[in-house]
C-alpha cells in the first residue's frame, strides 16, 4: 500500500489507485502456540470456530465423536459449551470446558455472577474446569491429551479453541500506519481515521468477525471492539466521513449473548471485571428468558443497531425499591453497573430485555449517581 501515491499493489502486482480508502480486514482466530506446535494429527483435530463453515464442520464432529474440549471461558467459549452441553443430554457426548479464569465470563462479570453463571453452565451439562492452565497438547493412542500446569491431564476426541481474535494487520508496515500497542488493531482517531484519505472498520459484517480498528471513543475513550453490532455502527460512520461528515464515533454500539435457553443479557460500553461493579436484581419470571424474548420479538436477533432512538423511560410509579443481593440468592434478573471514576461507563442488562436505549442514554449523559439503586428503576424489573 502506498498512502503518498494513493494507490494499492494486489498480489498479482495489478496497482488500484483510490481517491479515499476503507480498510475492513478484520481479524482471523486466535490459536494457543501450544497447539499449533502439537503437530499436524492434534492441528486435524482442532476447530478454530468463526465462520458458517466451521459450525458445519463442529456440528459433524459432534455427531461422531464421544468426547470434544473447548478452550476458553469468554463469549464464544461458554456459549459453545451450553450449545453443545444441551446436545450431549440426548447423546454419549462428553463436553469439557477450560479456561484460566476463576469462572465462565470471568473477564467480563463480577465474580459472584461469574461463579453463578459457572453454576449454570455446569447444569446444561458441561464439564467445567476453572483455572486452568494449558501446558502441552500432545497425541496418543488415538486421543487428543492436554496436561495442564497443575499436572492434571484431560483426554478428548476434538479441541475447540476459543480463546480470541488477531486484528490483520498486516498492511501496516508497507503503509506506514499505526497499531496499537494495548488493544491492537490500527490506530484510528474519533471519526476512524487512519492517515489522510484513510479510514478502518471491523470486516464487512457478513465477513470474518472482528474489528482492525482500535479508535477513539469520545465518552469511554481508545477501545477495539469484536461484536456485529459495532461493525453496522462503525461501517456506517466511516462511510459518512468518507463523504465529507466529519462526525465522531458517540453511538454506542451493544452486543448480546445467550448460555442455554434461560440466562442471557444484553451489554453496552466497557464490561470489565477489574472495574467496580454494582448489581441490582430481582426475582425473575417465565417472561425473564432468552428463549421468551426471541418468542416475543419473532426473531432470533435481538440488536439495536439499526435504529438510535432516545431513550425516554419514566421511573415506574409503583416499583418497589431494588436491593442489590447476596452472593447466596438468586440472580434470576438484573442489571449491573460498570463504574470508572464514579461514572458509569458500561452497563449489563441480565435476562432484561428491550432496554437497551435507556442504558445507552445512561452512558452518554455520564454523570455520577449517588443512588444507582435509583437508576435501576428506570430499567422497570420489578415489573410483573
Amino acid at each position: 500500500m502506498d498512502v503518498r501515491g494513493n494507490k494499492v499493489q494486489l498480489d498479482d502486482n495489478t496497482e488500484i489507485s483510490y481517491d479515499k480508502c476503507l480498510i475492513a480486514t478484520g481479524g482471523v482466530p486466535r490459536n494457543l502456540q501450544v497447539i499449533v506446535r502439537a503437530g499436524e494429527e492434534v492441528m486435524k483435530r482442532t476447530t478454530l470456530f468463526r465462520k458458517v463453515e466451521d459450525f458445519k464442520v463442529l456440528d459433524s464432529v459432534s455427531r461422531s465423536v464421544k468426547s470434544i474440549t473447548i478452550v476458553g471461558g469468554g463469549f464464544l467459549g461458554s456459549e459453545l459449551a451450553c450449545a453443545l452441553g444441551r446436545r450431549s443430554t440426548d447423546s454419549d457426548l462428553e463436553v469439557i470446558q477450560m479456561f484460566p479464569e476463576k469462572g465462565n465470563m470471568g473477564k467480563v462479570l463480577p465474580e459472584y455472577l461469574s461463579n453463578w453463571t459457572t453454576e449454570k453452565v455446569k447444569k446444561e451439562g458441561v464439564k467445567v474446569l476453572p483455572e486452568a492452565l494449558v501446558k502441552s497438547v500432545s497425541f496418543k493412542d488415538d486421543k487428543v491429551q492436554i496436561q495442564l500446569k497443575d499436572g492434571r491431564v484431560v483426554s478428548t476426541d476434538h479441541l475447540v479453541a476459543a480463546v480470541g481474535l488477531e486484528p490483520s494487520v498486516d498492511l501496516a508496515k508497507s503503509a506506514g500506519l499505526e497499531v496499537d500497542a494495548d488493544f491492537g488493531g490500527y490506530r484510528v482517531n474519533a471519526e476512524l481515521q487512519a492517515r489522510s484519505n484513510i479510514w478502518v472498520v471491523g470486516p464487512s459484517v457478513r465477513g470474518q468477525a472482528g474489528d482492525a480498528a482500535c479508535f477513539y471513543d469520545i465518552r469511554l475513550g481508545r477501545r477495539r471492539v469484536e461484536h456485529h453490532d459495532h461493525a453496522v455502527v462503525s461501517g456506517r460512520l466511516a462511510g459518512e466521513n468518507m463523504t465529507g461528515a466529519n462526525k465522531p464515533y458517540w453511538h454506542q454500539s451493544m452486543f448480546w449473548s445467550d448460555l442455554g435457553p434461560d440466562v442471557g443479557y444484553e451489554a453496552i460500553g466497557i464490561v470489565d471485571s477489574s472495574l467496580p461493579t454494582v448489581g441490582v436484581f430481582a426475582k425473575a419470571t417465565a417472561k425473564d428468558t432468552p428463549r421468551a424474548a426471541t418468542e416475543q420479538s419473532g426473531t432470533g436477533i435481538r440488536s439495536e443497531s439499526e435504529t438510535e432512538e432516545v431513550a425516554s423511560s419514566p421511573v415506574a410509579s409503583q416499583a418497589a425499591t431494588p436491593v442489590a443481593l447476596r452472593q447466596k440468592d438468586d440472580y434470576g434478573k438484573g442489571v449491573i453497573f460498570y463504574l470508572r471514576d464514579k461514572v458509569v461507563v458500561g452497563i449489563i442488562l441480565w435476562n432484561v430485555f428491550n432496554r437497551m436505549p435507556i442504558a445507552r442514554k445512561i452512558i452518554k449523559d455520564g454523570e455520577e449517581h449517588a443512588d444507582l439503586n435509583e437508576v435501576a428503576k428506570l430499567f422497570n424489573i420489578h415489573e410483573d
